[in-house]
């Protein structure tokens, strides 16, 4: 393999002297168009690429997108879907010529802490944000700064689809637990169960909703009759299994349980013995290899969602003032899919 071709080369091939190429690069509007048009012909036909570091050195921008990687879970199943996230994403950026930073932080106020020396460091120019909530205090940080951001989840507690101030990328829960619990309905099951988190959980009560709604029109049971199918939990295998027994016996009949996340399906599994259908949440390598139907969440279109909002038209930051009409958010539907169901689970009793 030959040498990478230089600013030198282009401003041979070109004609131009090599701060003509470097105006052409960075400055484009200070150029005649035929000039411009001729360097950049020269930059096409030998394929020269500028170098990254000088590039960053003369625009004082670091071309990082900072990111909090987030502790592993007890279980290891459920984390696996900020995992997945961190990959495409990643993988996303690297095709646009960014780089992604890792840091880490105990909780909200230390990831704070870490945009502040981030920023004042020039290390990166704009943040994801994961495992957004009710009242974050870190979005408001970043605001009230004016940093470039981008949250893989709603800013939940707020007009959350329409807030000017919050660039966002979700899936929509209630839409995928709807219909995994549509599903269930359509081969039989009547008395369809919902293991969920405890109220206040924002991703958790819009996946609750679409349980919710898709029961009141399918499932014939009134509010009361309804309200003794649901029973919530922390996340956890074992929390699953003790909701599960707490579910049947409050409800009596359970025909089929809709949970939301695989560490809760698979804890519900195992209490109930593989007797009824049970459908999680994520999608997770757990899910596949024993076997359970699960809501995917399509991943590499909220990574796609979030570099859009951070280099397209909003550069990661909504301007009061601006005539910008792109939509502030992306809101992506996820999938079911649809197993058999393990053929043999052991039951925690």
């Amino acid at each position: 393999m030959g040498a990478q071709p230089t600013i030198s080369d282009v401003a041979d091939a070109a004609g131009v002297s090599r701060q003509t190429v470097s105006n052409v690069l960075n400055a484009p509007d200070v150029v005649r168009p035929e000039t411009r048009e001729r360097v950049q012909h020269a930059i096409t036909h030998l394929g020269y690429r500028p170098h990254a570091s000088a590039r960053r050195l003369r625009t004082q921008k670091s071309s990082t997108i900072g990111i909090r990687l987030d502790p592993i879970t007890t279980d290891g199943i459920s984390g696996s879907i900020l995992d997945r996230f961190l990959h495409a994403l990643t993988e996303q950026a690297d095709r646009k010529n960014l780089r992604m930073l890792l840091f880490t932080a105990t909780g909200p106020e230390d990831e704070i802490a870490q945009f502040q020396r981030l920023s004042e460091g020039a290390d990166v120019d704009a943040f994801v944000l994961t495992s957004t909530f009710h009242g974050d205090p870190r979005t408001e940080w970043l605001i009230e700064h004016g940093q470039s951001f981008v949250t893989f989840g709603r800013p939940w507690g707020i007009d959350d689809m329409a807030d000017p101030e919050h660039l966002w990328v979700d899936v929509d829960g209630c839409h995928g637990l709807r219909e995994a619990t549509t599903h269930l309905l359509t081969t039989g099951a009547r008395r369809v169960g919902f293991i969920g988190w405890p109220t206040g959980s924002g991703t958790g009560d819009d996946r609750r909703r679409g349980w919710l709604e898709a029961m009141r029109e399918g499932s014939g049971l009134g509010d009361a009759g309804l309200r003794t199918l649901e029973v919530a939990a922390e996340d956890g295998v074992n929390d699953g299994a003790d909701a599960m027994r707490r579910l049947e016996k409050a409800a009596g009949t359970v025909d089929a349980v809709v949970c939301v996340s695989d560490s809760l399906a698979l804890g519900a599994l195992m209490a109930a013995g593989g007797r009824i259908p049970v459908v999680g949440y994520d999608n997770t390598p757990v899910a596949a290899s024993i076997g359970f139907s699960s809501v995917e969440q399509p991943l590499d279109e909220v990574a796609a969602g979030v570099l859009e909002l951070l280099t397209g038209a909003h550069g990661g930051r909504v301007r009061p003032g601006t005539e910008v009409t792109d939509p502030r958010h992306r809101l992506v539907a996820p999938r079911l899919v649809v197993r058999e169901g393990p053929s043999v689970i052991a039951a925690a009793r």
